[in-house]
């Protein structure tokens, strides 16, 4: 038996023997998103990426893919820059880039997001 078909047989077994759950309570998130709320309306929406790195920090603590917990190390200093830049962006091409805002979110929240 070769070293890789030991490797992809011991990774078959995890992967089957692992779940995959959320363990997060409502009122959490809740208070998560009125923190988060609270925040972007008391600083005129500056703080608005510490709010949304804040909360997907809670998420992704609290999720578990195959028996592995994930981990988010993005942070509101990177978020912002890059929120600054992909408004410049909305800004020049007259909302056009709008489009492909919300896909550079999802991409900048993967990138981040870790196993523990």
């Amino acid at each position: 038996m070769s070293t890789n078909s030991i490797t992809n047989q011991n990774a078959q077994v995890f992967h089957d023997n692992g779940n995959s759950y959320f363990d997060g309570g409502l009122f959490q998130y809740i208070g998560w998103s009125i923190l988060g709320g609270l925040v972007t309306i008391f600083t005129l929406g500056i703080c608005y990426p510490w709010a949304i790195t804040m909360i997907l920090g809670w998420k992704t603590r609290h999720t578990v893919i195959n028996g592995r917990r994930l981990t988010f190390n993005g942070s509101a200093i990177g978020l912002f820059g890059n929120w600054i830049k992909w408004w410049f962006f909305c800004l020049i091409t007259l909302g056009i880039y709008s489009f492909w805002l919300f896909i550079a979110m999802e991409k900048w929240k993967i990138k981040h997001t870790t196993f523990a």
